[in-house]
């Protein structure tokens, strides 16, 4: 049997640690991130790290890299390797959406024949891709959408997909706007108000009723979906953000408000470090190319739209679980904690803190996905077996 179709059926192995592939952090954490997610060899990955002196590179060496493991017939390695240099091409240049398309044909080969079934969903004028992996069970408990966050693509998370079909639920995969192929081919463009691609979702598979998955900042997305969808009944948030200015101490949050009403000097400051920080750059060019915007000022508008009051806590009657790595450097416990208060009409509120012991301390359990895994499939299947892990600072 193949790679490809054996892969299909039997869960993708999830490797357990963060590594460190590269002393640029926000690029060792994109290697650790196609590792942790079982799509890329720890030899290879280091190996390659060290011809890396820019994400520039990671292009040229990540394409060579899925071309040899395509050649030798290991599927998941090419389609991962791919997904790495399509990660790292310019969001709006040509080569961006014809890797995109050559990820995603690796992606379809690899999981041929394993049951995934690809919708499109009807959305604005275009449509939202989407994939139904169901349950090997019968009959399935229930429905899981899961979606991601700012700049992953939905096929990344696969192995997630199928961890929680093996723990007997339908799942349905999906992008919204602004996201993956939802940019990328159907030229929709991003929107906050995430109950609406939620809705299109639930409608075109004819749901009465389905839990919702957001990853990354997915999570906040998430959770503004079910305070306004009555046909969310349990929502996880993979980990929250609540409001982006709770990362800074309170009293420094109302000049930062006051700042951002300086638009020229915002665009100024913006374009400005964005010249002298690389990984600032590469958020703001993929805050713009989800948006399809010229205007820096606009990334932070962008970022700063995901807020308390937009988000509406106390509209979120369902079962949730909170899930977050104390040393997450993107969305940090001081947001859990925040969105945790401010769920006051939850029915159940479960926190989960993923420690360093458990290898699980990074943004989305990068380094112990398997155990997220489990967490959150427990979960799913019953809300009272997860008990939160206490957080040990």
């Amino acid at each position: 049997m193949s790679e490809a179709s054996s892969t299909a059926h039997e869960l993708m192995d999830l490797p357990v640690g963060f590594e460190r592939f590269h002393r640029r952090r926000y690029i060792n954490y994109q290697l650790n991130r196609a590792h942790a997610l079982g799509f890329a060899d720890r030899e290879e990955l280091l190996a390659a790290a060290s011809r890396v002196r820019s994400a520039a590179d990671c292009v040229v060496v990540f394409e060579a890299l899925s071309r040899q493991a395509a050649a030798e017939g290991r599927a998941v390695h090419a389609t991962g390797y791919m997904r790495i240099a399509e990660f790292f091409t310019p969001p709006r240049s040509a080569e961006k959406a014809e890797r995109y398309r050559r990820y995603r044909r690796l992606f379809d080969d690899l999981v041929a024949g394993g049951g995934v079934v690809r919708h499109d969903v009807p959305f604005a004028g275009a449509s939202l891709p989407a994939y139904l992996l169901p349950t090997t069970r019968s009959p399935a408990a229930a429905t899981v959408l899961v979606h991601g966050g700012f700049d992953s693509v939905i096929e990344e998370f696969y192995p997630v997909w199928q961890r929680i079909a093996a723990a007997g639920f339908d799942v349905v995969a999906f992008e919204g706007p602004g996201q993956g192929g939802a940019r990328t081919l159907s030229g929709l463009t991003f929107d906050h108000d995430w109950e609406k691609p939620v809705s299109a979702v639930l409608d075109h598979f004819q749901l009465e009723r389905a839990a919702l998955v957001g990853i990354s900042m997915g999570g906040y997305w998430a959770l503004r979906a079910a305070g306004r969808e009555p046909r969310i009944d349990r929502v996880v948030s993979w980990p929250p953000v609540y409001d982006l200015l709770y990362r800074v101490p309170a009293p420094l949050r109302g000049p930062l408000r006051t700042m951002v009403g300086h638009r020229r000097f915002m665009r100024w400051s913006v374009r400005t470090r964005a010249r002298l920080a690389p990984t600032l750059r590469a958020v703001v060019e993929q805050t713009l190319y989800l948006l399809d915007s010229d205007d820096p000022v606009d990334v932070v508008d962008w970022f700063m739209g995901m807020n308390a009051e937009h988000l509406g806590s106390d509209r979120v009657t369902q079962d949730v679980l909170l899930m977050c790595g104390e040393h997450d450097a993107f969305q940090p416990p001081s947001l859990t904690r925040a969105q945790a208060q401010a769920l006051t009409a939850a029915r159940t509120v479960t926190v989960r803190m993923f420690t360093e012991a458990e290898r699980a301390d990074q943004h989305c359990q990068m380094g112990n996905l398997d155990l997220a895994c489990r967490v959150l499939s427990a979960w799913l299947q019953d809300p009272g077996q997860v008990r939160p892990q206490d957080h040990p600072g």
